[in-house]
């Protein structure tokens, strides 16, 4: 899964980036985040996690089925929490609509 996600396409949008892989229309949605050690020592990195996780769950069916592998650099630290979500959620659109 790693190996293909690693070729999949992917999405900037500020400082969050996003590799998405379709997936079979019935399945649910699998979400992986990746943050780097250049975000910060592990209480930052940890952080970051949580806050996009929160904003993946603003999306809510949005989603859609599919493999996503969420990033983030240490500038999302400090964003609005709605400048995130609406990040997360360009990204995700973007990811989706076909080339």
């Amino acid at each position: 899964m790693f190996a293909a996600l690693s070729r999949a396409r992917r999405v900037r949008r500020s400082p969050v980036t996003l590799r998405y892989l379709p997936d079979g229309e019935g399945d649910p949605p699998r979400v992986a985040y990746a943050i780097g050690r250049a975000a910060g020592p592990a209480v930052v990195r940890n952080r970051l996690r949580r806050r996009l996780r929160a904003a993946v769950r603003e999306l809510g069916a949005e989603l859609g089925p599919g493999s996503y592998l969420f990033g983030a650099e240490s500038g999302a630290l400090n964003m609005p929490f709605a400048a995130l979500t609406s990040a997360v959620a360009e990204a995700v659109r973007e990811a989706r609509s076909p080339r």
